[in-house]
Order: C-alpha cells, then sequence, then structure tokens
C-alpha cells in the first residue's frame, strides 16, 4: 500500500474508527507503545541514566563478577534512542559516553581484539558526524577532542584515524 492509498483509506474512517485502529496498533505492536509512551512523556534524562547504568555495568560490573564489555548493549540503545528521536544534545552524550566507557576501562586492561578498536572508530565516527549534523560539535570539542588523545596514549592501534574523523 502507497502512502497515498493510506492517506485515502484514512480519509474514509470515522473518528471513532480511527481511534480504534490506533489503540489497537497500540496494543499489537510494542514499537507503537514505546512510541506513544515517549511522545507524551519523554523522560529522556531518565533514559539517559539508564544508559549509562547499563553501559557502566559492562564494563565495570558490580562484584567480583567478569566484565563482558558487550558493544551491542550501547549501540542497540543509541539505535533505540535515534528512533525515538531523543534529543541530539543527550543523543551525543551517550555515544561519547560509550566511547569514554570503553577508554576508562582500557587504561587498566589491554584488549586484543582488532573488532573492539574497529568498533569503537565506527562509532566516534558516528559521534562526530552527528556532531558536526547538529551543529554541537563545537560545544563537545573538549570531549571529542580527550577521546582522541587517549586513543593515542593508550596506543589504540588506530588512534591515527581518530584524529583523522575531525578534519573530515
Amino acid at each position: 500500500m502507497s502512502k497515498r492509498d493510506l492517506q485515502k483509506y484514512l480519509k474514509e474512517l470515522t473518528k471513532n474508527q480511527l481511534q480504534d485502529q490506533i489503540l489497537d496498533l497500540y496494543d499489537r505492536f510494542k514499537e507503537v507503545k514505546v512510541f506513544y509512551d515517549f511522545a507524551f512523556n519523554p523522560k529522556e534524562d531518565k533514559l539517559l541514566d539508564d544508559f549509562k547504568t547499563r553501559v557502566g555495568k559492562e564494563y565495570f560490573p558490580l562484584g567480583n563478577r567478569k566484565p563482558k564489555m558487550r558493544r551491542s548493549v550501547a549501540q542497540k540503545l543509541i539505535k533505540h534512542f535515534i528512533t525515538i528521536e531523543v534529543d541530539p544534545t543527550l543523543l551525543l552524550d551517550a555515544m561519547l559516553f560509550n566511547i569514554e566507557t570503553a577508554q576508562a576501562y582500557t587504561q587498566e586492561r589491554t584488549i586484543n581484539q582488532e573488532a573492539f578498536y574497529k568498533s569503537m572508530l565506527v562509532s566516534f565516527r558516528q559521534a562526530v558526524n552527528h556532531a558536526k549534523y547538529h551543529g554541537i560539535l563545537s560545544e563537545n570539542l573538549f570531549r571529542i577532542n580527550r577521546i582522541v588523545e587517549l586513543a593515542a596514549e593508550q596506543n589504540w592501534m588506530n588512534a591515527h584515524e581518530f584524529a583523522e574523523c575531525l578534519s573530515d
């Protein structure tokens, strides 16, 4: 069904029929429920705090547990933030926090997996591009430059590529 056909169909519905359809979608599809829950009660700060807690536990779990360091946890949450259209500044904060947490971990322990460093570079590029696109690069330049410096200080295998991201 095309968008035009959908518009035509929706115009033919009464207000009550339209309300019933939206309520049915809300009940059937989790994504619709999440969208409406966020649209009417956007607790962005709470979402960001939850994000930071979850990412922090991936690298620095409580107790004697071994760190899982699953980069996919942060990526999944960031993708969710993009889907529900969280404020660009808060989204950038989450993106940078993810990389900063990984760097705090690698300051204590060395990671020999090339995939880890590649993933962090991809995340950094996304963060820098997001900041440039939304015009919030200058107010976050200190944090971004600090990430570049730490990558070099910690001898990350792709540290030079982090610096190149800013010149693109």
